[in-house]
């Protein structure tokens, strides 16, 4: 049981959307992601998924509107939901969802990390 800096884990991977694990409880699972870009419309029929913006801003695209998120903002985005994040700059996410949430939800792509990695 030790403490987490998340600035100290940031540094430890350079890769775009590729989320680590930083931490474990409840059947959820903590982890830091550092996003570009586009990533792909998908959804996840059985899990909700809450995106905080540490670092940078992500644009939350919903087919119905799109959810601006800054530094100290989160957002929860239902199950069921589709979504698509967006980051016109790097930008730095904790995302808190359960263990069995796969990064690409219902669509597999280039993005899709099946084996996350524990820093």
């Amino acid at each position: 049981m030790d403490k987490v800096n998340l600035a100290e884990k940031l540094t430890l991977f350079s890769e775009h959307w590729s989320p680590r694990v930083v931490g474990e409880l409840n059947g959820q699972y903590v982890k830091l992601a550092k996003v570009l870009g586009e990533f792909e419309w998908h959804k996840h029929p059985n899990e909700d998924e809450l995106f905080l913006v540490l670092a940078g801003c992500l644009v939350i695209k919903l087919r119905d509107r799109d959810v601006w998120l800054e530094p100290g903002e989160f957002f929860i985005v239902p199950r069921g939901v589709e979504h698509k994040p967006v980051a016109d700059r790097e930008a730095h996410v904790l995302l808190f969802e359960p263990v069995s949430t796969l990064n690409t939800g219902d669509v597999r792509s280039d993005h899709t990390v099946e084996d996350l990695q524990w820093i």
